[in-house]
């Protein structure tokens, strides 16, 4: 099947005797005692098991796990892990899974963050204990791009995992285990909820080995897992995420370009622009450059929350992937500890017409 097909076809599953076109919800919490069936929903549920089923082949890999949000997906890989294991990271890298990293696990893990756009620089940051290598791309909120097969090459010769967080590019753009990373992480909250009322996340694997066993075992054991209703509307949104995606992305160009030639912009982040530093590695294992960039405004962070503040089709608030477009200055919403510069904002662009959005982007900028 083509990804169009699998994503309206893959998360159906028939559990019904009335044989209805789409699944229904199963609330049960617990199920009857058979060989091989159902017993207790935090271990399984008909709808997580299509949600898995969408999932894993839209990732072209071999099982799914799904959680309740990004943040637990994230912290099942890295619980999965031996204490004393070293990762490496993106040093440009979503704040939620970076504050894990050195606050709930320090002293139970290491990390060294590089610049994976650095492929020399990241063979450099292997120590002995290293297991684990994640790297995120296009990452958030600085999009950078990080050449995947490159990486894995590299960790390979160690011996080391890689997990990817595909959440910016979707499976539609980029299939990181295609191009050899171990597990795909995703936070379902974003695109392929696409509508800013689902919270969830999830990793695909390539295989399931004994480390994917572990991040099952966290799954089952430490319970964080979504609700029926939660996994019921995520398989609805999957059967849009071709298209939608496809809207992003041409919104996206439309007003990265715009911000591009703009005199009141002094960079901006969309690897789909020549200029982006990680473009020529984009174009080779994307399939397209998504809807989310990011830019600096001339001025300061009054100058940018100014800005903000003036737009009518831009909603300011966290979060992103929705069929609405938001914009926050990024920094304001990482906290005190961020290392995002202070007049950076990052655009999730929407499915509204590009004609209003450039609109209104022009007002505010007058």
């Amino acid at each position: 099947m083509n990804i169009e097909t699998i994503a309206i076809h893959a998360g159906n599953i028939v559990t019904d005797s009335q044989q209805p076109a789409v699944m229904p919800i199963t609330l049960s919490t617990t199920f009857q005692h058979q060989e091989e069936s159902l017993i207790y929903s935090r271990a399984n549920n008909p709808n997580r098991m299509a949600l898995e089923q969408v999932l894993t082949q839209l990732e072209y890999g071999e099982d799914a796990a799904a959680f309740s949000s990004g943040n637990a997906a994230g912290m099942a890989v890295f619980q999965a892990l031996e204490p004393g294991s070293h990762v490496i990271a993106p040093d440009d890298m979503y704040h939620g899974l970076r504050n894990q990293l050195v606050s709930i696990f320090k002293g139970v893990l290491s990390v060294s963050f590089v610049d994976m756009g650095n492929v020399d620089a990241v063979a450099a940051a292997f120590l002995p204990e290293t297991a684990l290598v994640w790297i995120e791309t296009p990452s958030n909120p600085l999009l950078k791009i990080a050449p995947i097969e490159a990486i894995v090459k590299v960790a390979k010769s160690h011996a080391c995992k890689v997990v990817c967080d595909n959440t910016f590019a979707t499976p539609i753009f980029q299939n990181p285990l295609k191009l050899g990373a171990d597990i795909v992480m995703h936070s379902t909250t974003k695109y392929l909820g696409g509508h800013s009322d689902i919270l969830g996340g999830a990793l695909v694997t390539k295989q399931k080995d004994a480390f994917w066993g572990r991040v099952k075992m966290i799954q089952h054991t430490g319970g964080a897992v979504p609700s029926p209703f939660d996994c019921y509307f995520l398989c609805r949104s999957i059967k849009t995420l071709p298209y939608r995606m496809k809207a992003h992305a041409a919104n996206g160009k439309g007003v990265a370009a715009y911000l591009d030639t703009h005199p009141m912009v002094e960079k901006v982040y969309y690897p789909g622009l020549r200029s982006h530093l990680g473009h020529q590695v984009a174009a080779q294992q994307m399939k397209d450059f998504g809807g989310m960039l990011s830019f600096l405004i001339k001025g300061d962070a009054a100058v940018a929350d100014n800005f903000v503040s003036k737009l009518h089709y831009f909603t300011n608030a966290t979060s992103l992937g929705g069929v609405e477009s938001l914009i926050e200055r990024r920094a304001a919403s990482e906290g005190p500890d961020s290392l995002t510069p202070p007049n950076l904002i990052r655009v999730s662009v929407g499915l509204e017409s590009l004609e209003d959005l450039l609109l209104d982007m022009n007002q505010a900028f007058q």
